[in-house]
């Protein structure tokens, strides 16, 4: 009987674990609101030290990948981030809580770089382009642990018993399609140079690349339905169809994404998905109509859903830095940026208003174009 557990399969169980224990915490967020009865800043303090906790780990989970490996080091941290989650759910005040977020967001921060590392080493050996299609996986993992949330609120289940049933299932399941056989060959550089570190070089203009297609993404999870609700005036069901239409085409341009890579080029792909999005903004923002604004909205995940793993892909072939280090860097600057849309759309609205704040997201979808190039193979030769 063949083995199930390939290292295809493996690092895709990996990414499927990573989003849904985001996807479980991120289901039952109001629950957790209205058991410690947060205020909304409150709540957004507890947030900001689960999203630090997630760019101090980036560098040190890089450097642990090149130092003992991907694999193991992926494979660890599920196991951290599934007890992290558990701490969440059983916080009984804020100070808990926030500290359970910071180590929740520190795992699976950490658990984002390693399994993103072990991709590129297995797309690498495999000669053919599986970021896309990994990174695919990672949002049915959200899918999968927000129905969870759906379940356990439906039965009126309380948030510490759903944590601990859903991360131990998950962990359990996931973890176990993790466990394959791997040769890690450790880069000369591990241990060299201090752990935080910029990109150095093409791979700079890589994470400024990250850094606006995750801006886009950011700003659409968190403003895509108030968009809506002031531009194309609908009610609050139907403005919830703008995130998840946006949704469902970044998952599918990521199924169909390593196909489209192999045929056309990372360069090509990049400057493709930058026009899709740029196309994408501005067709929501200039005709601001419901329909509109939805045709834009999946023209947006199309153009977004192929440019992070293109740069991991980059980043893991640059010669400057070690595979773990670079990566790390380049999800710095990237999920920096998921985390500073909407506060910048949101300073931008208020200012003017939300249609002019939500139409510079094409200025920097017109840079991802503008920068494509540089998701093509580098031309310094790899330090392996």
């Amino acid at each position: 009987m063949p083995n199930v557990r390939t290292p295809l399969r493996a690092a895709a169980a990996l990414f499927v674990l990573a989003g849904a224990l985001f996807g479980v915490w991120a289901s039952r967020v109001p629950a957790v609101t209205a058991k410690l009865e947060l205020t909304p800043n409150e709540l957004g303090v507890v947030l900001l030290l689960l999203a630090l906790g997630a760019t101090l780990a980036f560098a040190v989970a890089g450097r642990a990948s090149d130092i003992f490996g991907p694999p193991r080091v992926a494979r660890a941290l599920g196991v951290a981030a599934a007890l992290a989650l558990i701490l969440v759910g059983m916080a009984p005040n804020i100070a808990s809580l926030g500290l359970s977020l910071f180590l929740f967001g520190a795992t699976v921060g950490g658990l984002d770089v390693a399994m993103n590392s072990w991709a590129t080493e297995v797309e690498q050996r495999r000669g053919r382009p599986v970021m896309s299609s990994l990174h695919a996986m990672y949002s049915v993992g959200t899918g999968l642990g927000a129905a969870t949330g759906y379940l356990a609120a439906s039965a009126d289940l309380v948030v510490s018993a759903h944590f601990a049933i859903a991360a131990v299932l998950f962990a359990a399941i996931c973890l176990w399609m993790a466990i394959v056989d791997w040769t890690f060959d450790r880069p000369k550089t591990a241990r060299r140079g201090p752990i935080y570190v910029l990109p150095k070089r093409g791979l700079a203009i890589v994470a400024v690349v990250a850094f606006c297609a995750s801006i886009g993404e950011g700003g659409m999870a968190d403003w895509s339905a108030i968009f809506l609700v002031a531009v194309a005036q609908v009610g609050d069901a139907d403005a919830a169809l703008g995130f998840t239409v946006f949704s469902i085409a970044m998952v599918v341009a990521r199924l169909l994404g390593d196909r489209f890579v192999a045929r056309v080029g990372a360069i090509a792909a990049g400057r493709l998905s930058g026009i899709a999005a740029t196309i994408g903004v501005l067709i929501a923002v200039v005709f601001g109509s419901f329909g509109a604004a939805l045709v834009g909205f999946a023209l947006m995940g199309m153009g977004y859903a192929l440019i992070m793993p293109l740069a991991f892909s980059r980043a893991a072939s640059d010669g400057t830095m070690a595979r773990g280090a670079a990566i790390a860097s380049v999800a710095t600057l990237g999920y920096g940026a998921f985390m500073l849309g909407p506060p910048l759309i949101g300073f931008i609205a208020d200012a003017t208003s939300i249609r002019l704040a939500f139409g510079l997201l094409a200025a920097f979808a017109v840079l991802i174009v503008i920068f494509a190039k540089a998701l093509g193979s580098p031309k310094v030769p790899q330090d392996q």
